[in-house]
């Protein structure tokens, strides 16, 4: 994650629990169970505002400012009651006024941090305020808080102009604003205001200023990760702007106190390995294990459950222990023992947490298993589009037997239960990159397609899961797959029926389209209709102007040409044999295609799909090919032009080539040969079968 969206509890999964709230924004896949932060008041929310001298909540900087401060007010007469004798309601008010003032006026820095205020009272109102105006409040600014941050930032009605400051600032004036706090962050991290302006500070993504942050955290992390106000800033910087060594050292102290001492005087690259740790180190096995163990019990216990690093760690723990073993069983009763379900929830949105409960599943017994799955109960759906949380649900495929219970406790929450949720849940599904994979992974297995190159996360999890089940799954692995599909098959063909023209919009609906209608699903009549119809009309007619969403006919998009030919087919490419795999039984999707484009079956083979004609040829069971080639020949000349002429997009590409020749080359044409290119490929084909 980029450290510009670096905010205190942002996008975090808050636990429930006073002790694990957050400051910052509950991400909504968290929790049916977990009672999210206190609703703030309008003059709570509007992020200390309201100015007041109460206590800022953190702990208290050594400053001389605060020393003078306390000898100033020893002995003093503000905490004392005055005398109201002989006095009126509104004379006592008056004396009570004129008192708070006295003690705001006895405070060191009380002018300048009134300066402060007036100034943010400015500078908050950014459209209020012209652009010079607003440079020379913040030069004003800066020159009452330089050398003195320290005795502003834990002043709760002070900090939020040392925020504004860093906000309008130069990245000299940041550095400059960084050094002078250096040495006090970990301090400010336990202030419910000060811990703002560290990510103030890191969210402007300088480098220089997060190695100099982070260090100031080495050695404290065991304390920190605990405290209520700390944690939560200490695991947003190890989650989003800390380097891998940031990381491998800071998560190093859950290890023991031993490795916050080491870090201090380490030369070599750290590592947060445990197996290596402990590959290097087995006679220490027991002590680390027990602390590590430790410190996750300490936060599960204490409801803190959202921490990136807590996850982190018990992966750790997890993956260097042995299954069946008594520290294995023990893991999994901690875990399984969180009756609320927010730990196994939280886990679900983090890469180590979402693997660490793949491995659940895989190692879980029936039992186990079907405990988890009720625990994600109404949280498929956020899981299905999360980057990490939807290979829980394909896991889930994997490794449980009970077929049936999958598709009563996960189909119904992805796909929804009346007729218009259940279109559109599965059109925005098949269209997002995470969401389409908990659909189609049934159909497409591990494909490329379905898994490129961003999805590495995936196929590493499933390669591990599918070696675990070997040991713990008993049912055949294709006919747990058709019986997934047979349970699923049925809502996803009343979609292609009910809104082909969504479908057929976009490269991912036409694979989906493909995959569900090439599938061993039974009457797909109505969805093959639908798909036909959606090819009707003229394919040259531009789209309307006056359409809320004027699409190109199908036939213009060379997915949409790829999914028609695929149907013709009626099967699949295998590789191994260079063979189109027919399914049982054959859809003839000729025979329904043909009647709908005969009228304009020319501009077909003509056009950008002409390889659906080409299909049409091909197929077995196409019951008009005679008629269909008695067209052709008719209209032979039309075949010969397309196959001579280019196309303004065939043009454009011989165009490039031959300049890309060229600047290859030093400018000198002909040293390198471009590829010839023909008119339409399809059209001639279509010519050589005549």
């Amino acid at each position: 994650m980029a450290a510009k969206d670096l905010k205190v509890g942002d996008k975090r999964k808050a636990a429930s629990g006073s002790k694990g709230k957050s400051d910052g924004k509950v991400k909504k896949a968290r929790l049916n169970n977990s009672k999210p932060p206190k609703k703030a008041t309008k003059k709570e929310a509007d992020d200390f505002e309201d100015f007041t001298d109460s206590d800022d909540g953190g702990v208290k900087l050594d400053t001389k400012a605060d020393n003078k401060a306390a000898k100033k007010t020893e002995g003093s007469t503000d905490a004392k009651e005055f005398d109201r004798t002989g006095l009126t309601s509104r004379e006592s008010h008056a004396k009570q006024k004129q008192l708070a003032q006295e003690r705001r006026a006895a405070k060191p820095l009380a002018d300048e941090v009134q300066r402060t205020k007036r100034i943010w009272e400015k500078l908050r109102r950014k459209s209020h305020v012209p652009k010079e105006e607003r440079q020379k409040l913040v030069e004003e600014l800066f020159g009452i808080i330089t050398g003195r941050c320290k005795d502003f930032v834990l002043k709760h009605d002070a900090v939020r102009a040392v925020q504004t400051a860093i906000k309008y600032s130069t990245p000299e004036q940041r550095k400059q604003i960084a050094n002078e706090l250096e040495g006090s962050y970990a301090q400010l991290a336990e202030s419910r205001y000060a811990k703002f302006l560290i990510g103030k500070l890191l969210v402007q993504n300088d480098d220089e200023i997060r190695d100099l942050i982070i260090p100031n955290f080495y050695g404290k992390v065991r304390k920190l990760i605990n405290h209520a106000e700390a944690s939560w800033i200490l695991d947003d910087i190890s989650r989003t702007v800390a380097t891998k060594e940031h990381k491998a050292i800071l998560l190093r102290e859950w290890y023991g106190p031993e490795f916050t001492l080491r870090e201090m005087t380490r030369d070599t690259k750290p590592t947060a390995d445990l197996k290596e740790i402990l590959g290097n180190e087995p006679s220490k096995r027991g002590p680390i294990m027990k602390s590590l163990l430790d410190m996750i019990n300490s936060l599960i216990q204490k409801k803190m459950t959202g921490f990136t690093m807590l996850h982190d760690a018990m992966l750790q723990y997890f993956v260097n222990t042995q299954p069946g073993t008594e520290e294995f069983n023990e893991f999994l009763e901690l875990i399984k023992g969180d009756e609320s379900g927010d730990l196994l929830k939280n886990m679900a949105f983090t890469k180590s947490g979402a693997r660490l409960s793949c491995m659940l599943f895989a190692y879980g017994s029936s039992k186990d298993r079907k405990q988890l799955l009720k625990t994600y109960k109404d949280t498929f759906v956020l899981m299905s589009g999360d980057p990490y949380a939807h290979v829980i649900i394909l896991t889930a495929y994997d490794v449980i037997d009970d077929t049936k219970l999958v598709a009563k406790s996960i189909f119904p929450e992805l796909l929804g239960d009346k007729e218009e949720e259940v279109v559109q849940n599965v059109v925005g599904a098949v269209n997002n990159p995470n969401a389409r994979t908990t659909i189609l992974y049934l159909f497409e297995g591990l494909s490329k397609s379905l898994f490129p190159a961003s999805h590495a996360f995936d196929l590493e999890v499933l390669a591990e899961v599918h070696e675990i089940r070997k040991t713990t799954s008993k049912k055949d692995e294709d006919l747990r797959r058709k019986e997934l599909v047979a349970a699923l098959s049925p809502q996803l063909l009343s979609v292609i029926a009910a809104a082909p023209s969504e479908l057929t919009a976009t490269a991912f609906g036409c694979q989906f389209v493909t995959d569900a209608l090439l599938s061993e699903a039974e009457d797909k009549t109505k969805a093959l209709e639908a798909i036909a119809q959606s090819a009707a009309g003229d394919p040259k007619e531009e789209p309307g102007e006056d359409e809320l969403s004027s699409r190109p006919h199908i036939s213009r998009a060379s997915f949409g040409g790829r999914m028609l030919k695929s149907l013709i087919q009626g099967g699949k490419f295998d590789k191994a044999t260079s063979k189109v795999v027919q399914i049982e039984p054959p859809l003839e999707f000729s025979n329904v295609l043909y009647p709908v484009i005969k009228e304009y079956v020319m501009d077909w083979a003509t056009g950008p799909s002409s390889f659906v004609v080409v299909g049409m040829m091909e197929a077995g069971d196409f019951g008009e090919v005679d008629a269909l080639k008695k067209t052709l020949k008719k209209n032979k000349k039309s075949l010969e032009k397309a196959v001579t002429e280019m196309t303004a997009e065939q043009k454009a590409a011989k165009e490039a080539q031959e300049e890309k020749a060229s600047t290859e080359k030093g400018g000198k044409k002909g040293k390198k040969k471009t590829e010839p290119l023909v008119g339409n490929a399809g059209s001639k084909l279509l010519l050589e079968k005549l």
